[in-house]
């Protein structure tokens, strides 16, 4: 259990039909789930009509994604050419990290601060997920759990500007984990992950910042290894 200034409440659970996803969002999170878990491999080619074809989503949705995706840095559309997906190049994981450090520690205290009831029960859920991935050792569970962590940090701090920067860079670092940790990693990155949840619900800023700080220390020592591999 997480402790905190919000204790859990049971979870409310909605029916997908009650509350549909945008056609255009599904499409974005049903692609970036495709790239980050290498079902589209790095540096690979795939047509804009097989992704259509894939998804069953229709052309706009899907191809609103991929242009969603191009801006991230994530696919690359090229004419006459197809679509690239971005290659994996491990010295690339540390630029990352390097770049998303300032923004997770500008999260976190807001989170801290101005976290809610609502973005509390997020929390609850991710760390929740989180775990149980981490029992059952379901990488692909973990890694929507660590989605839906980043998600409800974005909701809780209320500074778009700053989730905006940090979306895509954890993104890019969830693929590169994906790629180069995923086999040993997860216990460890879970407690650094409910370390921080931990202190965001208690609204302890200078405690969540130390333990954004924590967490991409460990992923950057986890960044250095692969780049030398």
């Amino acid at each position: 259990m997480i402790y905190g200034r919000y204790i859990r409440s049971p979870p409310l659970i909605f029916s997908e039909t009650a509350y549909p996803e945008p056609a255009a969002a599904k499409a974005y999170h049903v692609l970036e789930h495709m790239i980050v878990t290498l079902e589209l491999a790095p540096a690979s080619f795939v047509t804009e009509g097989a992704l259509i074809e894939k998804l069953a989503l229709g052309r706009t949705p899907v191809r609103e994604a991929i242009q969603r995706l191009a801006w991230e840095g994530l696919l690359d559309v090229r004419p006459r050419a197809g679509i690239a997906v971005a290659p994996l190049h491990p010295g690339d994981w540390l630029r990352v990290l390097d770049a998303r450090r300032g923004v997770e520690v500008v999260l976190a205290r807001s989170a801290a601060r101005f976290v809610t009831r609502e973005a509390a029960d997020l929390f609850h859920e991710a760390a929740l997920a989180m775990q149980k991935a981490v029992i059952s050792g379901n990488v692909l569970a973990f890694i929507q759990a660590d989605k839906a962590l980043d998600e409800a940090l974005a909701m809780a701090a209320d500074n778009p500007f700053a989730a905006r920067l940090a979306a895509p860079l954890q993104t890019h670092s969830r693929r590169f984990w994906f790629r180069y940790k995923a086999d040993t990693g997860l216990a460890e990155s879970a407690e650094h992950h409910v370390a921080l949840i931990r202190s965001i619900l208690a609204g302890d800023e200078e405690a969540a910042a130390k333990d954004a700080k924590r967490l991409m220390a460990l992923l950057r020592g986890h960044a250095e290894v692969a780049a030398t591999r």
